[in-house]
């Protein structure tokens, strides 16, 4: 009984994989020969936005389904916390300012005592040498200026510490402030919100996903090719996609990507046949600037066929031109 499972599996899996193979050789009516066909469906490269810091959403202000723009504001974290600590911190960077002020008067405080010193000492050294002050007065002389010069020092000193804390308090009031910036998440990028994971009022911690985006300025197929067909792909080939909820339209795309590693066969092949059933991966990426004219109509997940030019001096069949629909007239433009 358990051969007889396994012989069905087999079976099961060798007909599924012979399937998947008729479908590279399923030929369009009047497709000419350097034109092959896949399935696949369309994706579109998806940006996760995250909240940075723990703390509570204060607001969501997009549904799913809904095109957002770059810059656009997404959702809002509660900031009262973080605008205290920003009063404070800027609080703290005014006292710093206050001392440097005091710190600099101290220092011309200093330096004035020290001019003074330094000119009681020149006169006293001047009268010891012509023998009217005394060795006492001299000594005292030059104690007063190395006091006065002592002191400027310890002034200088004060100075820089009064810097530094100016220093540190505005790095904390900069830091507190892009805590503030990071609390209010925009777009990355232009595309559609596929899933709003979190809502209005729930605590997250760092890291969280609230949203998810669709980055509609990159929409691609994949599909899958036998080695005999992508061995002659180049990068920048030409591909056209019909899409199964509109199979009165053509899509252009372009080749941007060929696997370098064959998927759905054993590493090491042997036998010419079984070379025969290498598949690489394909990827086929529509303009950046089609997607941006039809952006209200782009949805991921559509299924369709990719026709795929793997000789380039092909030329298309009429119903494979590129036909596209006029939004304005609600007609089809046809043309590349």
């Amino acid at each position: 009984m358990r051969m007889r499972i396994w012989v069905l599996v087999g079976l099961g899996g060798a007909l599924a994989l012979g399937a998947g193979l008729a479908i590279w050789h399923w030929t369009h009516p009047g497709l000419p020969d350097g034109i092959v066909v896949a399935n696949g469906r369309l994706e579109a490269e998806r940006v996760q936005i995250a909240a940075k810091y723990a703390g509570r959403v204060a607001d969501v202000l997009v549904e799913e389904g809904d095109l957002v723009k770059a810059g656009d504001v997404l959702a809002r974290m509660d900031t009262k916390e973080t605008t205290t600590q920003l009063q404070q911190a800027e609080a703290q960077a005014d006292v710093a300012g206050q001392q440097e002020g005091e710190a600099a008067a101290a220092v011309d405080e200093r330096k004035a005592s020290l001019v003074l010193a330094q000119r009681q000492y020149t006169r006293a050294r001047d009268l010891h040498k012509s023998g009217y002050a005394s060795s006492a007065q001299l000594d005292q002389a030059r104690a007063s200026m190395d006091s006065a010069d002592a002191g400027l020092k310890a002034a200088q000193a004060t100075l820089r510490q009064a810097i530094a804390g100016i220093d540190a308090a505005n790095a904390q009031v900069a830091q507190i402030r892009t805590v503030l910036d990071d609390s209010v998440l925009t777009a990355p990028r232009s595309g559609r919100i596929q899933y709003k994971l979190i809502q209005q009022g729930e605590v997250v911690g760092a890291g969280t996903t609230i949203l998810t985006l669709l980055d509609l300025s990159d929409v691609y197929m994949t599909v899958f090719l036998p080695a005999a067909d992508a061995g002659t792909l180049a990068i920048g080939g030409e591909a056209h996609l019909v899409l199964d909820p509109a199979p009165q339209y053509v899509v252009p795309a372009k080749i941007t990507f060929v696997a370098a590693d064959a998927q759905f066969t054993p590493k090491s092949v042997e036998t010419s046949d079984e070379r025969e059933k290498l598949m690489f991966r394909v990827k086929l990426t529509i303009s950046p600037a089609l997607l941006e004219h039809y952006e209200a109509r782009v949805k991921t997940g559509v299924r369709g066929l990719a026709y795929v030019r793997t000789k380039p001096d092909v030329a298309w069949p009429a119903d494979l031109a590129v036909r596209l629909p006029d939004l304005r007239a609600g007609k089809a433009d046809v043309g590349e």
